[in-house]
């Protein structure tokens, strides 16, 4: 059984054209987890019996929101598949039944990420990279040879991520501290260092359409980039890549005022929440 978790944030018109890409059927079960709960459910699309409809109440950010969707699979099923799929995201043809085939012939991967394209064909993500020295994270942007089945990776974008619960003996989570960005690189390198096998395939493909609900709102997109990026090196780096980070996205940031002031305010803005987050996690320590 395969469970879809996608996040709603003013996107409903996006996840009516993942669902019909999904079909969902006996095997299938959609379950929507809704960030934006005064935007009025219309269709009748989200009103069938395979699509459970929660609703969080609140923008909770994209993790928090999966881990709600995450807990309600666990709690029913623990050798369920569960794919985490953006809602500007849709399946290619038989790419349910190729996750399934996949996971019965490799049953030992906890965590795949499948081939991400963006619509005029060009690969948006195959897997991801992390250089702990000097905290380099960063999309593969190319696919992996179409012969292997499967190769192993540092990070899965959460744009299309599929678990598989029979390897965990609680249920998985991502990390409440990051409201958006960073939280699916956070999520594998936790796992990963737990003896889980990170890994992505060619022989599962899905479409995306970049940044289309995030575009919206730039300013906030930059700042929550920012901010989820230096948490990230807090977590998985050492202390002096995250300073040395830190200082020189300020240092950068102030050298592009006078030409790029909108942007340099932004990346400013996200290193004044961190360093926030700091002086808070300081003084509930000291």
């Amino acid at each position: 059984m395969i469970y879809f978790v996608t996040v709603n944030y003013y996107s409903l018109v996006l996840i009516e054209r993942l669902i019909d890409s999904i079909k969902p059927e006996k095997d299938r079960q959609i379950i929507v987890i809704n960030n934006s709960p005064d935007e009025e459910v219309i269709s009748e699309n989200l009103k069938k019996d395979a699509i459970i409809f929660i609703d969080a109440g609140e923008n909770l950010g994209f993790g928090r929101a999966c881990n709600i969707g995450l807990q309600w699979v666990y709690e029913r099923d623990r050798r369920a598949f569960v794919w985490i799929i953006n809602p500007d995201a849709y399946l290619e043809e038989n790419a349910s039944e190729q996750a399934l085939l996949f996971f019965h012939h490799h049953p030992e991967i906890s965590l795949l990420g499948t081939a991400i394209y963006e619509p005029n064909g060009k690969i948006w993500s195959g897997g991801g990279k992390f250089i702990p020295q000097d905290g380099t994270i960063l999309p593969i942007e190319e696919s992996i040879e179409e012969s292997s089945f499967y190769q192993p990776v540092d990070w899965i974008s959460g744009c299309s991520l599929l678990i598989n619960l029979r390897k965990f003996s609680e249920c998985p989570y991502f990390e409440p501290d990051f409201f958006l960005y960073y939280e699916d690189f956070d999520f594998c390198r936790r796992y990963a260092s737990q003896g889980h096998i990170i890994a992505t395939t060619s022989k599962i493909r899905v479409i995306h359409h970049p940044s289309s609900i995030t575009s919206r709102y730039p300013d906030l997109k930059q700042q929550h980039a920012t901010y989820s990026y230096l948490l990230a090196l807090e977590k998985h780096a050492s202390s002096v890549v995250l300073w040395w980070r830190l200082a020189k996205m300020t240092i950068s940031a102030l050298v592009v005022m006078p030409f790029q002031p909108k942007m340099a305010i932004n990346k400013l803005k996200g290193v004044a929440l961190y360093c926030k987050r700091v002086i808070l996690v300081w003084g509930i320590h000291y």
